[in-house]
C-alpha cells in the first residue's frame, strides 16, 4: 500500500532511523515528473547523483556532468517532492581545485536548487572543505568506499574494502569527516563488514549502495532498479522490468502512424459548420484570385 509523504522529511528523521533502527529508503531522481511520482509513493529521501551523466546524458563514466546542469536537474527534483529530504551531488571538478572553489560552488547548489543536503567524494584532502562547509551551516554527506568521480585512480569501478588495511582506511576516514562536520555518510560498494564498521564507529546516519543490511538506510540508482540499463549491478533488486514494456509502447506509437492509425477521430479537434462553410468559402476565393 502506498503512502505518500505528508511532511517534511528532514536530517532529523535520519539521525532519528539510526536510533530506532526504521531504514530509509533513498532513490536516484533526476526530473520533476518522476520525483512527483516518488513523492505520492512515500521514498522519503531523494539522491540526484552525478549518475545522471551515465542514464540522462549517456557518457561511460559520471565525470562529464556539469555544475550547471547538476543545479538546474536538482531544482526541478525538488519542485517535484518538495517534501523529500533532497541530497544534490557535487559533480567532478566543482569542489576538488581548492577549499574557496569548493564552498563557493556548494553554496551555489544549496541556494539554486534549495536541496537539504549536497554530497562529496571525499579523501583525508577534502577535510578542510567540509570543515569549512560546516562552519557555513552547509549538511554534507560524505561518500566513501568507491568513488566513481575517482574510477581513474581505482582502475575501475571495484569494490572497495576488500583487505582489512583497506577497510581499516575506510573507518578512519569516516571518523575523519564525522569530526569535521559531516552530517551523514554513504559508503558505496564495500563488504558488510566494513560498513558495520563505521557504522560501530561513528555516530552518523549511513546510507549504504551496495554495502549490506547494517546501513540506516539504502540507494540505489532508480534505472537498474527498473530494468532500463544495460546491466543490473550484484547489489541491486529487481524492483520491475520497464524496459520490454516501454520498447513496445513505442513500437505501438510507430506503427499506429505508419499505418494511418493514429491520429483517428477521437484524436481530433472540431469546428463548428458554420466556420467549415466559412473556411471553404476563403478557401474557393483564394484559389479563383490566385496569380496561377
Amino acid at each position: 500500500m502506498l503512502k505518500p509523504l505528508k511532511e517534511k522529511v528532514t536530517l532529523g528523521h535520519l539521525r532519528s532511523a539510526r536510533q530506532s533502527g526504521q531504514k530509509t529508503a533513498m532513490l536516484t531522481c533526476y526530473d520533476y515528473t518522476t520525483a512527483r511520482l516518488m513523492q505520492a509513493a512515500g521514498v522519503p529521501a531523494l539522491l540526484v547523483g552525478d549518475s545522471a551523466a551515465n542514464v540522462i546524458l549517456g557518457h561511460p563514466t559520471t565525470l562529464p556532468v556539469s555544475l550547471s546542469f547538476m543545479i538546474e536537474i536538482t531544482a526541478a527534483v525538488r519542485r517535484g517532492a518538495p517534501l523529500a529530504f533532497l541530497v544534490a551531488d557535487m559533480p567532478f571538478g566543482s569542489y576538488q581545485a581548492s577549499v574557496a572553489q569548493g564552498t563557493r560552488n556548494i553554496c551555489r547548489m544549496v541556494k539554486q536548487s534549495q536541496c537539504d543536503c549536497v554530497k562529496i567524494e571525499v579523501t583525508a584532502h577534502h577535510l578542510p572543505l567540509i570543515r569549512s562547509l560546516a562552519a557555513a551551516g552547509v549538511p554534507v554527506m560524505a561518500h566513501l568506499g568507491l568513488r566513481p568521480q575517482s574510477v581513474g585512480v581505482l582502475g575501475g569501478y571495484k569494490y572497495q574494502g576488500r583487505t582489512a588495511d583497506e577497510a581499516a582506511s575506510i573507518v578512519a576516514l569516516a571518523l575523519q569527516m564525522e569530526e569535521a562536520g559531516a552530517v551523514a555518510l554513504l559508503i558505496e560498494a564495500v563488504p558488510p563488514e566494513v560498513a558495520n564498521a563505521v557504522i560501530q564507529r561513528t555516530s552518523l546516519p549511513v546510507i549504504g549502495c551496495g554495502a549490506g543490511p547494517g546501513c540506516h538506510g539504502c540507494v540505489i540508482v532508480t534505472h537498474d532498479g527498473l530494468g532500463l540499463t544495460p546491466s543490473r549491478p550484484k547489489f541491486v533488486p529487481n524492483l520491475a522490468e520497464l524496459g520490454d514494456p516501454l520498447r513496445e509502447a513505442f513500437g505501438k506509437y510507430v506503427h499506429a502512424v505508419s499505418t494511418g492509425a493514429y491520429p483517428s477521430a477521437e484524436h481530433q479537434y472540431t469546428m463548428a459548420p458554420a466556420e467549415q462553410d466559412r473556411l471553404k468559402a476563403w478557401i474557393e476565393k483564394t484559389d479563383k484570385n490566385s496569380p496561377c
